[in-house]
């Protein structure tokens, strides 16, 4: 037996031990998915976090999606391979500047994107994914003045597909914002009949060249689905693991060879295997963030349902 596969069989051993439910995001690396239980979007690991019978969650991802674990699970323990797998985007907005914004606009609903930290998510009125943030956007009566936090990327696209004016937070993902479009269109001409599937965090110049523009769930899902033998995805490459995986008869070819998310790929097999072992790192919110950071996501999750 390989070092691997030696892994993979202790993982799987202390995973029934432990009652434990393995869940990836989309852009981890190859081996992190392959060994989850379950992969998905931000939103699809939320709904399977609330769902499962499981008593440990080990969530591969960034800080806050374990953090979105723990607001809805309060009864069950949620480990992250490495705590220090954090999202800078989330890490651009505070509780104090969101609390500052709200009292420069009073009366205002407060949209948080959920890569956001549970304090932000407790000083939000609702909160969204890429997925459903039209539908939440779209839910919030009219004339209702609207903050969105704090993706700027994915508020200007929400807002082009509404038509609802909003309050935009100057935050973006690090990783999104360095694709070029110059990359994409040389990917384009050699490969011209190719779809071009976008995700919404992407800079204005990019979102506008996509075939369809969609979050990492629906990418995956329209890759399946699709005709086209090639297609070209503007979204961290990670994903291209998962694309390949359940369509091998296609092509993908990455918008982007270098916006590589370092902070996803801090996760790994042995650090899975040591999360399950010791039952360490742990992501513990205090009670009263989390009540009111359970508040904006259930409101999300309604409407996701």
């Amino acid at each position: 037996m390989n070092a691997e596969k030696e892994l993979i069989a202790k993982v799987s051993r202390l995973k029934k031990e432990r009652n434990a439910i393995i869940l990836s995001h989309n852009y981890q690396i190859p081996e992190v998915q392959d060994v989850a239980d379950f992969v998905g979007d931000s939103l699809e690991l939320s709904l399977k976090a609330a769902k499962t019978d499981a008593k440990v969650i080990v969530f591969c991802g960034v800080h806050f999606m374990a953090e979105t674990a723990a607001i809805l699970c309060p009864d069950k323990k949620v480990l992250m391979p490495d705590l220090q797998s954090g999202c800078p985007m989330a890490d651009m907005i505070t509780g104090d500047q969101l609390r500052a914004l709200k009292k420069e606009h009073p009366g205002a609903v407060v949209v948080c994107y959920v890569n956001t930290t549970a304090e932000v998510k407790a000083e939000s009125d609702i909160c969204c994914t890429s997925s459903n943030a039209v539908k939440v956007v779209q839910s919030i009566p009219e004339g209702k003045e609207i903050i969105f936090v704090p993706d700027k990327h994915l508020a200007k696209f929400v807002e082009e597909q509404t038509g609802r004016e909003m309050i935009i937070y100057d935050g973006y993902c690090p990783s999104h914002v360095r694709m070029m479009a110059d990359e994409l269109h040389k990917a384009q001409a050699s490969f011209c009949d190719a779809p071009v599937l976008v995700h919404p965090e992407s800079p204005a110049d990019i979102v506008k060249e996509a075939d369809q523009v969609l979050s990492t769930s629906g990418i995956c899902r329209v890759s399946r689905e699709s005709s086209a033998s090639t297609i070209i995805v503007a979204t961290e490459p990670g994903i291209i693991h998962r694309l390949k995986k359940e369509s091998p008869e296609k092509t993908f070819i990455p918008a982007c060879q270098w916006c590589n998310c370092a902070n996803m790929k801090m996760n790994t097999l042995e650090k899975i295997l040591w999360v399950l072992e010791d039952m360490e790192n742990e992501v513990v919110i205090p009670a009263d963030i989390r009540v009111k950071a359970r508040g904006a996501v259930d409101k999300m999750l309604q409407i996701a349902a």
